[in-house]
This record gives C-alpha cells, sequence and structure tokens, in this order.
C-alpha cells in the first residue's frame, strides 16, 4: 500500500501524521510512504530522518493527494485538499464534520473513505485517540487561564493560586472526562480552587475519589452551571458528545452575568464549542472579549506543542495505521468494531450517526457500507 503524509495546512498546525519509527515500520511490512517535504518541520523532525526509515520525500501535496491509497493527517483536510481526493482513497485524522457541514458534503461528493480518530473506539468503548490530544488540552487550558488572568490581556488581574490571605481564583471545569479531569490536575496544581460540572453523578463520585475531596466534583444541572460560571474567575469547556456537536452549556446571558475579566477557555470548540459566544479563534489571535469576559476558543490547542503532540498522537494512531495498510481498508474495518467506529464516510455515504443528526443528514450502518 502507498501510504501518503502531506504537510499540514491549517493556520499554525505544525503537527504531522506519522513518525519516523512508524514509517520505519511500514516500509518493513512492504509498504511504501511518501513524506511531503518540511512536513515533519515544525515538530522537531527533518526530511532526513524520514529519508532514513525508509520514506520518499515529495516536493508536492499533489503527488500524494493523487496517488496515494492511504493518507494519514492530524487536521481535518481543508477545502484545497478536499478537491483532491477521491473515492480510491482513505484518509485517517481527525475529521470533526458534526459543525462543519461544507467539509463533510465535499467529503461525501468525493467518494473517498474518511475514518476520523475522534469516534474510533477501543474495546471499553473509550475513544483512545483522542485522548492523548485530551490530555495535552486538558493541560493547557489552566496554563492559558492563567496567562489571560493577566491585567494586559483583559483578565481580572489575579493568580491561579493564593498569596498568604489573598484566596485562589475559582476554576470551574464544564465535562469530567479526559479534557477535564486533565485540566483539574494543572489547576488543582497551581493551586487554584477548582469545581468539575461533570455529566453524571457517577463520574462527580470518581472524581472525588481521584482527587481525595480536594476537588469539587458534582453532577450538576443547567440552573447550577448558570450559577456556577457566574461565580467563577475561569470557565474551561470540556464537552464532549463523541462524533456530535458539543451542547451549548453557556448561554449568552450567562456570559453577561459573569465577572468583568474572567477567562472562557473552550476546549469544545472542535465541535462547535460550548457556549453560545464561542468563535473559533487562532493561536496568533487567540483571544476575543465578550460582555467583558475573555474568550481563548482555538480549534487546535495542542499545536502549540507540536513535537509533544506528534508523538503523543503517533503512539495512539500507530497500530490502526499498521493494520490498515497490512490487511487493507475493507478487511481492517471488518475485522476491528473499533476502528469501524471510526468511519464516518464511505463511497458517498455518511455513516457516523452523531454526524448525520447534527447536520440533519441520512446515513446508514457501517455494515450495508462495507
Amino acid at each position: 500500500m502507498l501510504v501518503g503524509v502531506p504537510k499540514e495546512i491549517k493556520t499554525e498546525e505544525y503537527r504531522v501524521g506519522l513518525v519516523p519509527a512508524t514509517v520505519r515500520e511500514l516500509v518493513a511490512r512492504g509498504h511504501r510512504v511518501e513524506v511531503e517535504g518540511r512536513a515533519g518541520e515544525g515538530a522537531g523532525i527533518a526530511d532526513e530522518e524520514y529519508v532514513a526509515s525508509g520514506a520518499q520525500i515529495v516536493g508536492a501535496p499533489e503527488r500524494i493527494f493523487e496517488r496515494a491509497d492511504l493518507i494519514v493527517k492530524v487536521k481535518e483536510p481543508l477545502a484545497a485538499e478536499r478537491q483532491q481526493l477521491h473515492r480510491s482513497q482513505t484518509i485517517f485524522t481527525y475529521l470533526h464534520l458534526a459543525p462543519d457541514r461544507a467539509q463533510a458534503e465535499d467529503l461525501l461528493r468525493s467518494g473517498v473513505t474518511a475514518i476520523a480518530y475522534e469516534t474510533v473506539t477501543d474495546a471499553a468503548g473509550k475513544l483512545p485517540l483522542l485522548a492523548p490530544m485530551s490530555k495535552v488540552a486538558g493541560r493547557m487550558a489552566p496554563q492559558v487561564a492563567a496567562n489571560l488572568l493577566q491585567h494586559f490581556h483583559g483578565g481580572r488581574g489575579i493568580l491561579l493560586g493564593p498569596i498568604d490571605r489573598v484566596p485562589a481564583a475559582n476554576v470551574l471545569i464544564l465535562g469530567g472526562g479526559t479534557v477535564g479531569t486533565s485540566a483539574a490536575e494543572v489547576a488543582f496544581g497551581m493551586g487554584a480552587a477548582v469545581t468539575v460540572a461533570a455529566h453524571s453523578a457517577r463520574t462527580a463520585e470518581q472524581l472525588t475519589r481521584r482527587f481525595d475531596g480536594c476537588v469539587r466534583a458534582i453532577g450538576a444541572d443547567q440552573r447550577t452551571i448558570e450559577q456556577l460560571c457566574t461565580a467563577a474567575d475561569v470557565v474551561i469547556g470540556a464537552v464532549l458528545v463523541p462524533g456530535g456537536a458539543a451542547p451549548k452549556l453557556i448561554s449568552a446571558k450567562t456570559i453577561a452575568a459573569m465577572k468583568r475579566g474572567s477567562v472562557l477557555v473552550d476546549v469544545s470548540i472542535d465541535q462547535g464549542g460550548c457556549s453560545e459566544t464561542s468563535l473559533p479563534t487562532t493561536h496568533s489571535q487567540p483571544t476575543y472579549v465578550v460582555d467583558g469576559v475573555v474568550h481563548y476558543c482555538v480549534a487546535n490547542m495542542p499545536g502549540a506543542v507540536p513535537r509533544t503532540s506528534t508523538f503523543a498522537l503517533n503512539d495512539a494512531t500507530r497500530p490502526f495505521v499498521l493494520a490498515l495498510a497490512d490487511k487493507g481498508i475493507s478487511r481492517a474495518l471488518q475485522e476491528d468494531a473499533g476502528l469501524r467506529s471510526g468511519l464516518n464516510v464511505h463511497n458517498g455515504k455518511l455513516i457516523c450517526r452523531p454526524v448525520a443528526d447534527a447536520l440533519g443528514l441520512s446515513c446508514v450502518a457501517p455494515a450495508d457500507a462495507i
């Protein structure tokens, strides 16, 4: 199989789909790998490292999109990339289709097979390819918030942690999954007073035990979330509906009632964001202000630490990439129910139910498509 790795073209995205060690494994198994020149540069991986691993460096992405059987990326294909996809190809990457109708329609029109990292599951029903980037984003979120709380960035001018008799900042985390737990670990470590509003009482109990009662964890309803937001100095949005659009837990009215100079870090922005006021931003222009609340809604937060993120992601994707190449796409999907859960688009048909529900489109079951 010919595996292609194009350079990411999303604004300020420096991760890369494969690292040299995985390329070496693919080549040893008889596959060919083409990597676009300088694709790994942002993650500190030189072209020479790919060549030493057996890859061929190509000068233009068009060759990869024209020839590759399997395209391995990090972020969703942008419009210029989608125009080059075709029916005989498979693309394996983060897609986040629920808030992106244009991408979904382009993928359907192309006939490509599109497998989304964020909906692949493991034997326990968890999301192994989303988890490493969720950990990175979760751990970054309190650091970002601490910076934005500074007066010069429009924040309240406070530290996350306490100083003498000056109390700690109040950090509210919406969601008790991987992002929320990782954010709680760092925020608590920085000395903040942390509350996690979890989806269920069971998750809240698990978090209470995990943090030995030092982090407040509750199963919160909408009214409670509104009250917690208005008392918070920082709100971290960490909610997830696998494959679907993030629920809007924070209304514009609630934002207007929050403290002036408070900070919203919406990690859920990849799936549309959990606030009515959330709009995607970039690393170069990461924030905007609504009703005095600083909003940080960067859609590729882990891209700020591309080397860590690339190697962490590749550790997770490696066995799936090898299976797709070794077995072929159809057999790999048929034999692995977890990989099959990642199938979002195939042969002009939408496969993922949460995406279909979010976009108001029809879909078919994977068994009927492959």
